[in-house]
């Protein structure tokens, strides 16, 4: 796509919310939805993803580069109209949590899982109220009902644009209790993407590093480091 604005800039709208003009123009949504937020700081942060985007006037640029306005753009396209539906598939990933599956082999790995999960698990049951049952190897371990219901309430907390952030870290670490833990500041996102990469570093150290796991890695860290910054935003005005 080509650049066709030459200057992005946040605004007021109303008390209690902010836009990005483009050239002056305030900047719709695909959906034709106007793009609002509920607080200047969030509005500065996507104008500078979009004064970045493409680098000047006429060049091409792609949504890639726009990380914090696609997911602001979820929460007002598809989060906001029917939050339920968003908070249960978020809270879904409680069911399957990455820190409550270990390995039985190597010893060495089952060790640093255990080390390295158990305190954050033991957070969500002291601090969430939603103790996690662990299990060995893919065998799916049912997890307590009361548990889970506990998780979808920390979940339900999130107002849209903050819920939508923590979507994309739920999803990137394939842990629900990672991506809480780091909105409640229990962890920041470079420790959350350590964590869910546990498996793959611990083998790289064994067996060498494999340059497409790297890269994968890499791209999965920014997709939380993003996500992480606007979810700190938004808890800021919540």
């Amino acid at each position: 796509m080509q650049r066709f604005w030459s200057r992005a800039e946040a605004a007021e709208i109303e008390e209690g919310a902010c836009c990005v003009l483009l050239d002056g123009r305030p900047m719709r949504l695909p959906s034709g939805a106007r793009l609002a937020v509920p607080s200047r700081r969030i509005a500065e942060a996507l104008a500078a993803e979009w004064q970045a985007a493409g680098g000047e006037k006429g060049r091409e640029f792609s949504l890639e580069q726009l990380p914090l306005t696609r997911l602001v753009g979820t929460a007002i396209d598809r989060i906001a109209p029917d939050p339920a539906l968003a908070v249960a598939t978020v809270a879904r990933y409680g069911e399957t949590d990455l820190l409550c599956y270990r390995a039985d082999f190597p010893p060495k790995l089952a060790q640093r899982q255990a080390a390295s999960w158990q305190p954050l698990l033991d957070w969500a049951a002291l601090a969430l109220d939603a103790p996690l049952s662990v299990t060995s190897g893919v065998v799916a371990v049912a997890q307590p009902q009361a548990a889970l219901a506990s998780l979808a309430r920390a979940v339900a907390a999130h107002e849209p644009v903050a819920l939508s952030a923590l979507g994309q870290i739920v999803q990137s670490t394939g842990s629900l209790v990672l991506g809480l833990a780091v909105s409640h500041r229990r962890i920041d996102p470079d420790e959350a993407h350590a964590l869910a990469v546990l498996d793959e570093t611990f083998q790289e150290e064994e067996w060498g590093e494999d340059a497409e796991a790297a890269a994968r890695r890499a791209a999965i860290r920014a997709d939380i480091l993003r996500a992480a910054e606007l979810l700190a935003l938004a808890r800021e005005t919540a």
